[in-house]
């Protein structure tokens, strides 16, 4: 739509992106959408947008310039604090008056958007965006104020004023003098348009990188109940999906990543009766445990992100908003996402505690780094002028009026929020290792405690008692070398695989399925397949907590340990991802919720009832066909056809045919859809009949450790024989060398996962001489070793003949 041509108002349908000097790059993304991507179904609400000439024109029309510049000069020189000056400032604005010509242009556009939608009092959104807004290295998030569910002219003038005046609020004048931005260099656009009803259904936040890692591949949506300014403010626990990029435009694939359930506490909705325009009210107990958006409407929602990111050429920033009337989905406001560009290239850092101590509080992880130092909880904004500089800011929710104290922070931890709330935003900006959504961090901890946070763990962030020590190292990426061997990594958990995306390795040559069971689901897989016939009752209520909402319990296991599965694999794909079956033992299952009703009593679990043995005997068959509906979800559903089987602990040429049988009937058949299946070489069976064994399988990887075990007849856990425990004793080299020269003699690819590679950087050497295809290292020590493996392929072939 369109009005009447005006120097102060320009429609949505009127601006394109070039525009972000006339109406700021947030309203200037919002036309561009509107006018180029509404045929693609990206729908913005309807609305217009005040210009940089109208902001001059209020200035001018009230005569404040001069006041306002010796406001500024005056906190400069420092004779006016901060508040004092914030205060003055907006107070010139909230009193000045509009010129005639100005008040009648935003009135009657006013009026056209109602008359559009048949509303006298059309209810709109009121937002701010500056002409300085998301420089390379700033964010802006949250600097000026909004205002929802805003009714009738009058209204509509005084949000506008205060809209301005927000670009001086203390927050906002603190933010521009961290960046080095000129206070009056800058003008400000204000925004109007159609609310869009999310209090009947939810809203959030978009990402198309995700924010935490920089992974390039993945969009990471937030969401709760309500308008979406709870999620952005940080003051529930959102859902959090994350849906892999490459794989999206194939519309018969669902590469839904992540779908994680948050507590979503509350929901803001329209207010009835008194001044106020919305409200906050808790939600119910149902609300909490359900999902906002379904499958359809993540994938949806992911594609129209995707679109948007390809349109600006660049990672963007995006808020939607569904409407609980008609159904559609919209986008409320976009803006190119400033963090990726930060994340430098040139380095690969990484950080490790070398010791842990007592778990006081967890959350979700911001940043991969660890610090260390005293707590000091603040619960009220207006006392953040008693925070010491240098300590761990605890405090329920962060948003703007908290930037003074941020950046003087050591880490910050929150008890509400997700990954994309504005504490997360900012403390990944100022480069501050952040906990969000701990839930209860200001009432486990107290001022002066020492402690030291950790959010190099995976995707969960812990607060450990006292001061721990840790390693940090980094690597420039030019001295990084390549090798011909190929070195992938081993993965224990979903949870922290996209924090090593930039390390440079050909795969993943160990996911181990058993560490997903324990870390994603935590329940026997039995228990699920008998969960109406349990006899444990205290398994059974805990068990249906855990699956609230899921009818089929078999469902819960297979969806989220395909998802596990689909995470791990999105961070090498294409390149292999080599999923191993669970290896657990007898008593490790047994600790799983449930286990104990399904697992016999071992003597010695290490030889006992473990690895291929249990896949097609009775007591396991219906777990391990749920293990093979996983992995053929993965493939044939997520869409991730890179990830390879791995069978376990294998003793006999029988056993590999009844697995690989078993496998077939649960519709993983070897070949079929370039399905590989690999066997580990951890057995001493495996290396006497290599050649018989490389007739069933398409490679090997050396399970170091067992084997190591097995061939020196020494129990991997007992402390009395530790020191004869070497992977480096000639006998176990011995069965590494005849396992090499096996599978290369039948065409088979030999690999290793063991852990020797990474302790023994000597047993690498050792395995590039015997010409090993692969070696698979843990994270933490890639960096280290690839520097030897690349020196002792240069003096076994300087010319890489």
């Amino acid at each position: 739509m369109t009005g009447a041509p005006s120097p102060y108002v320009r429609w949505f349908t009127d601006i394109i992106r070039d525009d972000a000097p006339l109406v700021g790059e947030k309203h200037a993304a919002l036309g561009e959408m509107t006018r180029h991507l509404a045929d693609r179904g990206i729908l913005v609400p309807q609305g217009f947008a005040s210009t940089a000439e109208a902001y001059d024109r209020f200035v001018s029309h009230n005569g404040i310039r001069q006041a306002m510049e010796a406001q500024l000069a005056a906190l400069q020189e420092g004779t006016r604090p901060l508040h004092r000056v914030g205060k003055a400032i907006r107070r010139l604005f909230l009193q000045g008056e509009y010129p005639p010509d100005m008040a009648e242009a935003l009135t009657e556009a006013y009026a056209e958007l109602g008359r559009h939608f048949d509303q006298d009092e059309v209810d709109v959104a009121v937002r701010a965006s500056a002409t300085s807004h998301d420089l390379p290295e700033a964010s802006f998030a949250g600097q000026q104020e909004t205002f929802l569910n805003v009714r009738g002219a009058a209204d509509l003038l005084d949000a506008c004023k205060a809209c301005v005046a927000s670009h001086f609020t203390d927050r906002a004048i603190s933010y521009r003098v961290a960046h080095g931005i000129d206070h009056l260099s800058t003008t400000m656009s204000v925004g109007v348009m159609k609310m869009v009803r999310s209090d009947l259904a939810g809203a959030g936040v978009v990402f198309t990188t995700d924010p935490e890692t920089g992974f390039q591949d993945a969009i990471v949506i937030n969401a709760a109940w309500g308008i979406g300014e709870t999620v952005v403010k940080g003051a529930v626990n959102p859902d959090e999906y994350m849906v892999f990029k490459p794989l999206l435009q194939r519309s018969e694939l669902r590469p839904i990543i992540e779908a994680h359930v948050g507590e979503k506490q509350s929901r803001m909705l329209y207010a009835e009766g008194g001044t106020a325009t919305v409200t906050v009210k808790k939600t119910s107990q149902a609300e909490r445990r359900a999902r906002v958006l379904d499958d359809d409407e993540v994938l949806q929602l992911a594609r129209r992100a995707l679109a948007i990111e390809r349109h600006f050429d660049s990672p963007m920033h995006l808020e939607w908003a569904k409407d609980g009337e008609t159904g559609e989905f919209y986008f409320v406001q976009a803006r190119p996402e400033t963090l990726p560009s930060r994340r430098s290239d040139d380095t690969l850092a990484s950080y490790a505690l070398e010791q842990r101590g007592e778990v006081l509080v967890e959350g979700q992880a911001v940043g991969e780094a660890i610090t260390h130092g005293e707590v000091q909880v603040i619960e009220n904004v207006e006392d953040i002028e008693r925070f010491i500089d240098g300590r761990i800011l605890v405090t329920g929710m962060t948003d703007p009026d908290w930037m003074p104290i941020l950046q003087r922070a050591a880490g910050i931890v929150t008890d509400h929020g997700g990954r994309t709330c504005h504490a997360a935003i900012i403390s990944r900006e100022l480069g501050i290792p952040s906990i969000v959504g701990t839930n209860d961090a200001t009432r486990r901890l107290h001022d002066g405690q020492e402690v030291t946070l950790s959010c190099a763990e995976g995707d969960r962030g812990f607060i450990y008692a006292g001061t721990l020590p840790f390693r940090t190292t980094s690597t420039p990426v030019a001295d990084v070398p390549h090798t011909r061997t190929e070195v992938m990594l081993n993965i224990a958990s979903p949870t922290a695989a996209l924090r090593w995306w930039r390390l440079p390795c050909a795969g993943i040559g160990l996911a181990r399925m058993e560490f997903m069971i324990s870390d994603l689901i935590r329940i026997h897989p039995m228990a699920l397949v008998n969960f109406d016939t349990l006899d444990d009752q205290d398994a059974k209520r805990h068990i249906a907590e855990l699956t609230f909402g899921w009818d089929d319990k078999s469902a819960y296991f297979v969806e989220h340990l395909a998802r596990g599965i689909g995470k791990i694999a999105a961070s090498v794909y294409p390149q292999k991802t080599i999923v191993r079956t669970s290896d657990f033992k007898t008593n490790e299952y047994a600790a799983l919720i449930g286990g104990n009703e399904f697992e016999p009593f071992e003597e010695n679990p290490m030889l006992g009832f473990r690895g291929a043995s249990r896949y097609d005997a009775d007591l396991y068959r219906a777990g391990f066909a749920l293990e093979c509906q996983a992995i053929k979800r993965v493939r044939e559903v997520l869409g991730f056809d890179n990830v390879v089987v791995m069978i376990p602990f294998c003793r006999t040429l029988d056993e590999a045919d009844r697995v690989l049988s078993v496998m077939a009937e649960e519709g993983l058949e070897r070949g079929q859809g370039g399905l590989e299946v690999f066997v580990m070489a951890e057995v001493p069976s495996n290396v006497l009949l290599v050649d018989g064994f490389a007739e069933r399988f398409d490679g090997f990887s050396i399970g170091s450790n067992d084997l190591t075990q097995l061939v020196l007849g020494i129990d991997r856990d007992t402390t009395l024989l530790a020191e004869m425990f070497d992977e480096r004793d000639e006998a176990v080299k011995r069965a590494v060398r005849m396992l090499i020269q096996g599978a290369r003699a039948a065409g088979r690819h030999i690999g290793i996962c063991g852990q020797a590679p990474s302790d023994y950087p000597e047993f690498a050497e050792f395995l590039v001489a015997e010409g090993i295809d692969s070696i698979s290292l843990n994270p933490d020590s890639i960096l280290a070793v690839l520097p030897k493996i690349a020196a002792a392929e240069e003096r076994l072939d300087p010319v890489g003949s």
